[in-house]
């Protein structure tokens, strides 16, 4: 990504935590300062974010490689492993695998997790409920993956119905603070971006569950 669609990023994402300050500003604020390498600033930003919303495994991963990169490594080490174990009884697989890599870059051990918090984040499809990863709470299934493909599919097997509404509702207004046109495929991809942020799912765990789901047909 060149410097000139980072700084736009920068940019679209400080409006957005201006006019509507909420975790997802915050988050997508301090991912575009961190590939900026604006560091400081990134910090502060994923710092924003978590007050807002202390269960967001990606922002204890980002802000923890943000803290490292400033050398406060001791501030890093604490953070990660709160975060390890949020990730881990939230089932968040890839926030909880790379900072349990970046506390062993350290030299840390990460932290002990009880295997029955991980399974439990697999109990699904109980009578018609499934264990909302973002929330960690039941809520009833979605009807149908909300779109075609892994990513809809993913999301189908993860998230519940309550959450999926909430995200309508954030997603109306990132659509409406960045002015996206769906008829540029751009803007789709911004779109899906933010999306996928807000649940704290990033692109390659649905790869890589979609290749273990091809593996069970």
């Amino acid at each position: 990504m060149s410097k000139q669609d980072i700084d736009a990023r920068i940019a679209q994402w400080e409006q957005m935590a201006r006019e509507a300050p909420d975790d997802m500003a915050y988050f997508s604020l301090g991912n575009a300062y961190k590939d900026a390498q604006r560091y400081l600033e990134a910090e502060q930003a994923l710092a924003e974010a978590l007050k807002l919303n202390d269960q967001m495994s990606r922002a204890y991963q980002l802000r923890g490689q943000v803290l490292i990169k400033l050398d406060r490594t001791d501030e890093a080490a604490a953070l990660l492993e709160k975060g390890y174990l949020i990730a881990a009884s939230r089932g968040d697989v890839m926030p909880q695998r790379a900072m349990g890599s970046l506390l062993e870059q350290m030299g840390r051990t990460p932290p002990q997790v009880e295997i029955a918090d991980q399974a439990q984040a697999e109990d699904v499809d109980e009578e018609g409920m499934i264990l909302d990863r973002r929330s960690g709470q039941l809520q009833p299934r979605l009807d149908g993956p909300p779109m075609r493909g892994p990513m809809g599919a993913f999301i189908f097997d993860h998230f519940g119905q309550v959450t999926w509404n909430t995200w309508i509702r954030q997603g109306t207004k990132v659509i409406n603070e960045l002015r996206l046109d769906f008829s540029n495929p751009d803007h789709q991809d911004i779109y899906d971006q933010q999306m996928l942020e807000w649940l704290g799912v990033t692109q390659q765990e649905i790869a890589a569950y979609e290749q273990e789901r091809g593996k069970g047909n």
